[in-house]
């Protein structure tokens, strides 16, 4: 077992006001119920800007929650009900929890274009998008499995904003089988994606993959190791090993990042384990939260 390595606790404040008073600038589409499986309460919502269209999720109230869901590029909303945290439910009452359908997940209701150049930054755009529709300037940050790119990513595109993340499982690089999550997203969501567009071409979706998963083959792929270590935003991280979700990135996330904790592993069983696990992560958000 490993025991938490880093616990570096901030002393200063974290956030100064979350919200902006900056009007919606993308119109709203009307509300429907919540998706199946999220709590009654749930609201949903659009944003839009130019051919993007993400449906996003919201429940609860006070500091804002942008949790991103797993399931690589099919990262959408209703996975949450069977995730290894469902936040959703377990933050509903502590924070105002954001999620979202990732564009052009399999099953979810978002959709754009396929973009070859500086995917992992058109993924920050529809998330930031997101944000800055609903009015939120800062925000904690949680994300599981390729949630950890998305979350790094964020951080670097703007960091004052992200006032504190955790990355649950986080997706990385294994030098032992380094084309995993490329092959898994040609084999899985490439076939089913072009079911559902058959317009673009396997060359275009393949050089996709390659700008996602091999330009940068290491680490955990959206940003570098340096941009880690220059990293000040608080992080809580929560380890898995899988192929997908290599034990050493979750080290070496803890390890590169100066504000950066990480939990036990495993965390997942016992029950009263993992209760204490999501406890510890709920207690992290509002150690770094202010009024």
């Amino acid at each position: 077992m490993i025991d938490s390595s880093r616990r570096t606790v901030l002393t200063t404040g974290a956030a100064a006001a979350a919200t902006t008073t900056a009007p919606q600038v993308f119109a709203q589409a009307p509300q429907a119920g919540p998706p199946q499986g999220l709590p009654d309460g749930t609201k949903v919502g659009f944003y839009e800007k130019d051919n993007v269209r993400i449906r996003y999720a919201e429940i609860g109230s006070g500091f804002p929650l942008l949790a991103t869901p797993g399931g690589g590029l099919n990262s959408r909303i209703g996975v949450w009900p069977t995730a290894v945290i469902n936040i959703m439910e377990e933050f509903k009452n502590d924070f105002r929890v954001i999620t979202m359908d990732q564009r052009n997940a399999t099953n979810g209701y978002s959709t754009g274009p396929v973009p070859v150049d500086n995917p992992w930054d058109a993924f920050a755009d529809d998330q930031f998008g997101v944000m800055d529709q609903l009015g939120i300037r800062q925000f904690f940050f949680f994300g599981n499995c390729i949630g950890g790119p998305f979350g790094m990513k964020l951080m670097e595109r703007a960091p004052e904003r992200v006032v504190a993340a955790i990355l649950s499982q986080p997706v990385g690089h294994r030098p032992e089988q380094p084309d995993y999550m490329y092959d898994s997203g040609k084999d899985v969501w490439a076939k089913e994606f072009r079911e559902r567009r058959p317009d673009v071409s396997m060359a275009t979706i393949e050089a996709y993959l390659h700008s996602l998963y091999r330009v940068r083959p290491d680490f955990v792929y959206s940003v570098s190791r340096d941009f880690a270590k220059s990293c000040q935003v608080p992080m809580l991280v929560l380890p898995d090993d899988i192929v997908a979700h290599p034990l050493q990135i979750s080290i070496a996330i803890a390890s590169l990042a100066p504000n950066a904790e990480i939990t036990v592993f495993p965390w997942k069983e016992p029950a009263d384990l993992k209760a204490r696990t999501i406890n510890r992560a709920r207690m992290f958000l509002k150690r770094h939260q202010t009024a």
